[in-house]
């Protein structure tokens, strides 16, 4: 390899790496919504060239994690409850169909790995770690993508989660919504042990639509 190449593969990775760790701040709230995003100021914080800063940028304003507004550059995009509804319904499509392709493939081990999932979830709600019952509700979402094995679905599920950071806990401490998800998660388990591809998909759809509702409810808690 000589040093022109080198140098491309170098500039590659160094691109890479600035993309991931700007996205990790902004995905793990380390960056928040409508934060400016200076290059003078990333370029330490990431530890990475003006162009990798740049090319970073511009992904991410395709990801629709960041937007870049005409004589003022990029921010942080906030992303408003409308859209945050209209996210989740866009999943609820996506992984209803990746549910019904779990129940199609599911394995007993797996299967017996998502019970395990629900019975920890059981656990943290009995224990009041609502926390740690929306850890375990990604966890058993993403569990699902990975045993429905449809790489379109959960690249384009990948794309739309990071822009629902801000709303992660909150629909869980709507009144009563702890349990019921609870609930729901349950029967989509169930409908994957049994085989059943067609009540999956629905009750995956159902508890996404569940979810919308409680993050339009006045009632919702805020964190």
């Amino acid at each position: 390899m000589d040093r022109a190449t080198d140098a491309q593969v170098g500039a590659r990775q160094g691109s890479q790496d600035a993309y991931e760790r700007l996205r990790a701040a902004i995905v793990g709230g380390r960056l928040q919504p409508n934060e400016r995003l200076v290059e003078a100021d990333l370029i330490p914080m990431l530890h990475a060239s003006r162009s990798a800063v740049r090319t970073a940028l511009v992904r991410l304003v395709q990801e629709g994690l960041v937007e870049h507004e005409p004589h003022r550059g990029a921010k942080v995009r906030l992303v408003d409850e409308q859209e945050a509804a209209e996210i989740l319904e866009s999943r609820m499509v996506l992984e209803g169909l990746a549910a019904r392709y779990a129940a199609q493939k599911a394995t007993e081990d797996q299967v017996a790995e998502l019970r395990e999932i629900v019975n920890h979830m059981r656990s943290s709600l009995d224990a009041d770690d609502l926390v740690g019952a929306s850890d375990l509700n990604a966890r058993l979402h993403a569990r699902l993508l990975e045993i429905a094995g449809h790489r379109t679905v959960s690249r384009l599920v990948a794309m739309l989660n990071p822009q629902l950071v801000r709303f992660q806990f909150r629909t869980i401490l709507t009144p009563g919504r702890a349990e019921q998800s609870f609930l729901e998660h349950s029967a989509i388990v169930d409908a994957v042990a049994r085989g059943d591809a067609d009540a999956a998909e629905q009750a995956l759809r159902d508890h996404l639509a569940h979810v919308v509702e409680a993050l339009r409810s006045p009632y919702r808690a805020t964190v």
